[in-house]
């Protein structure tokens, strides 16, 4: 696995840097905005099924089991945090999926990853990033389509919040790292020291377009099964 986006790699061998670090040829080419992507598992199976339980048909002890792994995903980065006290900021939903859903399943599965972890080194902040504009599915576009989708949907509420601090962006699904490389971008941009991303499930490249397919039908008929 990519050591620093956590995409996973046909020839490890030959992407090793000079630090002995294992990074993908993406990684390798550009700095991404945040130190380092944590996923508890790949999004699939059963992982993908809990998930959709929880976005797309309210089963809200889903948010439980997803916190669970979530809070060991936060435990496996604890080692690159060094001794810093970080604030967690949950990917936000724009204010019309908001009031559809009826809850950020960021914002929940945190809460839940939080409060089993008990550390005062970590502090919630939902209304940290907002997303002001709402963006088109992802599905189908390339990669400067998919960052075009997202710029200048998100903005930091309180800059003084952000400012020279350590930050855990926290998000259900990491699938081609656009919506956190951006969130991480304007974070960044707004004064944050360090960013690091941490999410349920990780989409691997050979997985990411059926996961894309699925992903869009599965939604449709959840919302369409819900009226």
């Amino acid at each position: 696995m990519c050591a620093v986006c956590g995409e996973r790699l046909v020839s490890p061998h030959a992407y090793t840097n000079v630090h002995g670090e294992v990074r993908c040829g993406l990684c390798r080419r550009l700095e991404q905005p945040y130190v380092k992507a944590g996923a508890y598992g790949s999004y699939e199976g059963g992982l993908r099924d809990l998930i959709h339980m929880l976005k797309y048909e309210g089963v809200r002890p889903a948010a439980n089991v997803l916190g669970r792994m979530l809070s060991e995903v936060v435990i496996g980065l604890e080692p690159s945090f060094g001794g810093a006290t970080l604030l967690v900021v949950p990917v936000p939903l724009h204010s019309s999926k908001l009031h559809q859903r009826g809850f950020n399943q960021a914002e929940a599965v945190s809460r839940v990853a939080l409060k089993l972890m008990n550390s005062e080194r970590y502090t919630l902040s939902s209304g940290a990033l907002e997303r002001v504009r709402p963006t088109q599915s992802q599905i189908g576009l390339s990669r400067h389509q998919r960052r075009e989708n997202l710029r200048g949907a998100f903005r930091v509420t309180d800059s003084q919040q952000i400012s020279g601090r350590d930050i855990l962006l926290v998000d259900d699904v990491f699938t081609t790292g656009t919506t956190a490389s951006e969130c991480a971008r304007i974070l960044r941009r707004a004064g944050a020291a360090k960013v690091w991303v941490a999410t349920v499930a990780r989409t691997l490249k050979a997985e990411a377009q059926m996961a894309h397919v699925e992903t869009e039908t599965d939604a449709r008929t959840s919302m369409a099964a819900h009226g």
